[in-house]
């Protein structure tokens, strides 16, 4: 369910990316150098970011079914939207190829993802901040750990049967709050909606992964409660391989079998609690600095061009990139 507040931003997303979509191209174009000189900046962490979302290091050939810039596929429009505000710097006639949606293997050749199997031969999978609005929603909690509700919830759609497991590994847990709010649920895991404050009320919320990434791991990650979840199998532009087990998040096991030992452990040690709360706070403030999402994303697009042959490089940026 929307709120006002997530309606109005919606609507204020798409109107701004219509408005980039209807005025000359080539105003962008044109400002290329200049957004490629502002996204040299000198904290080593976009240098970083940018070869961790890119890892290609060699030469290669786009597809014979990638396509040009100025003809992406327009739906699903988020996309769409989020992957053009950086590709309208570059000439429309550049050859990328792309995959939109939830990527279950690591593409054969190099393309433009949301998100990538964590697996040790990624780097054909070069990561976008695609979908952000619906992935990188992460608003405040004013609610200490310590006065929250001493439970565990959780609720999303039956869409992995990691997620059924879970369900009815807890279904007789007295302190668990955990089911499905979708219409199309069994009768016994039904459950009603929670919105993300709802969720925020508890001391403990569960992570569990979807079609591929956990949609709700990064504004639990952001709040003041503790995130359980099992270590991830997939990751965004959020790289959720690097979270570390017992710093940034309690890892359960497949069977779900420690969860009730883990929090009554917790419970017993809140400042445990709030130390691994405090550490994941501080992950999600990497995302934070808007000036540098948006120079790794050019960054992250400027490298593949090159690589891919399509682009002569800048010496300094390309300097910058390689280190």
């Amino acid at each position: 369910m929307a709120t006002i507040a997530r309606t109005t931003a919606r609507v204020f997303y798409y109107a701004r990316n219509f408005a980039r979509d209807i005025a000359p191209q080539a105003l962008f174009r044109h400002r290329l150098a200049a957004r490629l000189e502002k996204a040299r900046l000198p904290d080593a962490s976009v240098r970083r970011r940018l070869n961790y979302y890119n890892k290609l290091q060699n030469v290669f050939t786009p597809s014979a079914g990638a396509v040009r810039i100025g003809e992406l596929p327009f739906t699903p429009t988020m996309y769409y939207y989020d992957l053009k505000e950086f590709a309208r710097y570059f000439d429309r006639g550049l050859l990328i190829d792309v995959e939109y949606g939830d990527v279950r293997k690591v593409p054969k050749v190099p393309s433009i993802v949301k998100d990538r199997p964590i697996v040790a031969d990624d780097s054909n999978a070069v990561i976008m901040k695609l979908d952000k609005f619906r992935h990188f929603q992460m608003p405040a909690d004013a609610t200490a750990f310590a006065d929250k509700l001493p439970a565990v919830v959780w609720r999303g759609d039956l869409n992995n049967p990691i997620r059924t497991r879970f369900l009815n590994a807890v279904r007789d847990l007295p302190f668990c709050d955990a089911g499905s709010h979708k219409p199309n649920a069994p009768a016994e895991y039904s459950k009603p909606f929670l919105s993300i404050s709802q969720h925020q009320r508890y001391r403990y919320i569960v992570s569990l992964e979807g079609n591929d990434v956990a949609t709700n791991l990064k504004w639990i990650m952001n709040s003041k409660s503790l995130c359980l979840m099992p270590p991830p199998t997939y990751e965004t532009w959020f790289a959720e391989r690097q979270l570390e087990a017992n710093v940034h998040y309690v890892p359960l096991e497949a069977d779900f079998s420690n969860l009730a030992e883990r929090v009554a452990y917790f419970e017993r040690h809140p400042e445990q609690a709030e130390r691994i709360i405090a550490a994941a706070n501080a992950y999600c403030r990497t995302f934070a600095n808007e000036q540098a999402e948006q120079a790794i994303s050019l960054l992250v697009l400027y490298k593949y061009f090159v690589l891919s042959g399509q682009i002569r490089p800048d010496a300094e940026v390309w300097r910058y990139i390689t280190g």
